[in-house]
């Protein structure tokens, strides 16, 4: 579905300046949107809010539906009565970057404590409202909580290398857990209400400011994930329940191995006989977080690189079709209008341009990546359409003044310095124009690049497995000064207000001009 001419920013939830070491869903998380009211921004894109596994990456999650414990904020837990503040002195501060071994140290603990706080104090009225939600959640709730406990019991270790019963959710084996573990299971559930409560307030308070949510999904999930251990059935696994095939992408220009993410493959014909129910109660949780959906690797709806699990590269893979205008139509039918953004970067076939423009859903576009050569130049904004989402650059870039200094060659330099007319001294916030002023309607500008910052504030580096996801905003850097130089941009781009305000005042205006000049009695 095409949507409104705005523009935002792009800053995960992590990076926010919180109590406590990791960006949270308390107090910086508001000031963050007051930000956004100030500079006329009327969208904030986040990453995944799902709870993180290997490398910490919010990719990697260990559930597709769960919220991330870490993101919520033991402030606000304070306020709510479910701990006393006094507990909170020893945790880290705003400042530095996520240091994620102390965090999940220093916060998971006192998280767990405040749940079972409210689990033997609570008021018949809060009780209420949990029990409310644990009916509209149950079946994903429930499995995650189960996940959780036994992963913790485990010591971290993956599912499939629990006792064998627990592994293949042998029935008994859940009821020895359910009645040994009954408390636990409960705080795991407890821990998703207070995130759905904190994120429903945030939500609720962008709204009020006219400020959409995006949000990533990420096509694939995790082998080591509730989804994975609680619906096996779904994916190619084999009868030990290890995958036959897993996810990546082939060989191509930046790699002679392609890239093997490791993802187990969904078994595609089974979703189709359950009439994609999975798929359907996945956007449904999506939707319930997020006001507009980015799907990570669109291309995988149409047809994905299926490499065999003993295979160390994504060399020896093949392409396989995917039903996916047969998902988009079910969950059209069964969800409504699809508030979609297609991430469709890289090498895309005309199917899978179809595929996009069937469902009428903008594609995007990294200004970034227009330099390189005349082959590039659809990321150009002369080469944009309506129906479109333009960025800088992406979590996955280095910052545009990391990519002028470390990865630009002498060729891309120039083509930059023609394009827009100037150098590295104003070459960010001339990108920035360049896409804020495009045709495109949707432009999303990352945090790092209003603060010019280097590639020490890269957030991700793709295929690596150094310091990624760490980077944080430092407290007081937006600035009300920062805050009215976005927002000139926004209105003389006419990002500022929706289209029907927009027509209104324009109306208003002429309404008026033509009473002024309209001759006296």
């Amino acid at each position: 579905m095409p949507f409104d001419r705005a523009s935002g920013l792009l800053l995960h939830v992590t990076s926010l300046p919180s109590n406590g070491g990791i960006g949270d869903l308390g107090p910086a998380a508001f000031q963050f949107t007051d930000f956004l009211e100030a500079a006329k921004q009327r969208l904030w894109q986040v990453l995944p809010l799902s709870p993180t596994g290997y490398g910490n990456s919010p990719y990697a999650a260990t559930s597709a539906f769960a919220g991330n414990p870490l993101l919520i904020s033991l402030d606000t837990l304070a306020d709510w009565g479910w701990i006393k503040r006094a507990r909170l002195a020893e945790l880290p501060g705003c400042s530095g970057e996520v240091c994620w071994n102390n965090v999940i140290a220093a916060k998971i603990p006192l998280i767990e404590e405040a749940a079972r706080n409210f689990l033997h104090q609570h008021t018949d009225q809060d009780w209420e409202s949990f029990e409310e939600y644990c009916k509209m959640n149950g079946t994903w709730l429930e499995n995650y909580a189960f996940y959780a406990v036994l992963r913790q019991k485990y010591k971290g270790a993956s599912w499939n290398t629990w006792p064998k019963a627990l592994a293949h959710r042998e029935q008994a084996a859940l009821d020895q857990v359910r009645r040994e573990q009954g408390e636990n299971l409960a705080i795991q559930q407890i821990i998703q209400y207070a995130f759905d409560r904190q994120w429903g307030a945030l939500r609720e308070y962008c709204g009020e400011r006219k400020i959409k949510l995006i949000g990533d999904v990420a096509i694939f999930v995790s082998y080591d994930s509730a989804d994975v251990w609680t619906n096996p059935h779904l994916f190619e696994l084999d009868e030990d329940l290890e995958p036959t095939r897993v996810s990546g992408v082939p060989p191509d220009y930046f790699s002679a191995t392609g890239q093997r993410w490791g993802n187990p493959l969904y078994r595609w014909d089974v979703l189709r006989k359950q009439g994609f129910s999975w798929w359907i109660d996945r956007m449904r949780r999506a939707h319930s977080l997020y006001d507009i959906i980015r799907l990570d690797h669109f291309r995988g709806f149409e047809a994905f690189w299926a490499i065999p699990a003993a295979e160390k590269t994504a060399v020896k893979g093949e392409w396989i079709k995917a039903p996916g205008a047969e998902l988009f139509q079910t969950l059209h039918d069964k969800l409504g209008e699809l508030p979609f953004i297609a991430e469709d970067l890289g090498v895309i076939t005309a199917e899978v341009d179809a595929l996009r423009r069937h469902f009428d859903l903008p594609g995007m576009r990294i200004l970034q990546f227009g330099f390189a050569n005349r082959h590039a130049h659809n990321y150009l904004p002369h080469q944009y359409v309506n129906n479109t989402v333009v960025y800088t650059g992406t979590h996955d870039n280095n910052t545009t003044l990391g990519w002028w200094d470390e990865e630009a060659n002498k060729f891309e330099k120039q083509s930059a310095k023609t394009y827009l007319g100037c150098g590295r001294k104003d070459f960010v916030w001339a990108m920035i124009r360049a896409v804020e002023n495009s045709v495109a309607d949707i432009c999303i500008i990352p945090v790092q690049d209003i603060l010019e910052l280097g590639a020490d504030a890269r957030m991700n580096m793709p295929s690596s497995s150094g310091d990624n996801w760490s980077w944080r905003l430092k407290p007081g850097a937006l600035t009300s000064d920062l805050a009215a130089q976005l927002a000139a941009i926004a209105e003389v781009a006419d990002r500022d207000v929706p289209p029907t305000e927009y027509f209104q005042t324009i109306q208003t205006v002429s309404e008026t001009a033509e009473a002024e000049a309209a001759p006296k009695p």
